[in-house]
């Protein structure tokens, strides 16, 4: 086996062992953010959606009757 430096480099360059887990590990990271990103940002803006709809028949009614 030839212990080269330049041997040594090659063989770490072109070690794909572990690879598929951290790709595993990153897609999920991926998904997590997603997910959290997702139901914080509709359950904040849903409640504010329903506080103005709320609001805007209140006015429709109050100016009708």
């Amino acid at each position: 086996m030839d212990n080269t430096p330049r041997t040594r480099r090659s063989d770490w360059l072109l070690d794909e062992s572990g690879v598929t887990a951290i790709e595993y590990g990153l897609l999920a990271a991926l998904i997590a953010v997603a997910i959290v990103g997702a139901l914080t940002a509709t359950g904040t803006s849903l409640t504010d959606l329903y506080a103005a709809w709320s609001a805007a028949v209140i006015a429709a009614i109050g100016g009708a009757l």
